[in-house]
């Protein structure tokens, strides 16, 4: 079934995400601060006529407008994408699509940065905060996924490892590589293909999916 889907990102990740979902024949509207990037990948996008629209999460106003446009260009969201992580301003991204989704249910999912696994489960020298922030998404997760079950809507989590994109660019080196098991970075489409599976699987909420080409094997 075609659904309307919001995905915060219009680039890496959130441009993979994008194209997965367009390929399957659901309605995109890409949510981001960049609102020419946004419109020039929503019409690059395959199918029916996509979104681009401009929204400063961290503005309340901004996510209410995003909403009501969304609303009557395409309907009610189905599927909500954070590809850019979670923080006090996506609370109102969150809150805008979960009443979207009250009288017909959805999924929702919550994409850590890049090597969030290996923060989160074991820690970085140097990074404590960004370490807790990551760490945090997990339980973010887990509580909203257990809130709204009853509603029908389901909230899970992507855990990433090294992925080819322009937040790793530099990282891709021999000793980097020597420590994931499979031998090489991952690319955006792998990751979209996991996003994908939570969001069509009726059965999970609240856990955490690695896509990491078992890199925690490794730690």
């Amino acid at each position: 079934m075609s659904r309307c889907c919001s995905v915060r990102g219009s680039r890496g990740i959130g441009r993979a995400v994008s194209q997965l979902l367009a390929q399957r024949g659901h309605k995109v509207v890409l949510l981001s601060r960049n609102k020419e990037a946004a419109q020039v990948m929503a019409e690059s996008l395959p199918g029916e006529k996509h979104l681009g629209l401009s929204c400063d999460v961290s503005k309340e106003e901004d996510v209410q407008r995003a909403f009501e446009t969304n609303s009557k260009t395409c309907g009610t969201v189905g599927y909500l994408v954070n590809a850019a992580g979670i923080n006090r301003s996506d609370t109102l991204l969150l809150r805008s699509a979960l009443r979207s989704m009250l009288s017909h249910g959805g999924a929702i999912v919550n994409i850590g940065a890049s090597h969030f696994c290996v923060l989160c489960v074991k820690g970085n020298s140097g990074q404590c905060v960004y370490s807790a922030s990551k760490a945090g998404l997990e339980g973010f997760t887990r509580s909203l996924a257990k809130e709204v079950a009853t509603r029908n809507i389901r909230v899970n989590s992507v855990a990433p490892g090294f992925i080819r994109t322009d937040m790793t660019a530099g990282l891709e080196k021999e000793d980097a590589v020597r420590r994931i098991p499979q031998g090489h970075f991952g690319e955006p489409a792998e990751v979209a293909h996991a996003v994908l599976f939570l969001l069509e699987s009726p059965y999970i909420t609240g856990q955490r999916l690695l896509v990491d080409g078992g890199l925690q094997l490794a730690l």
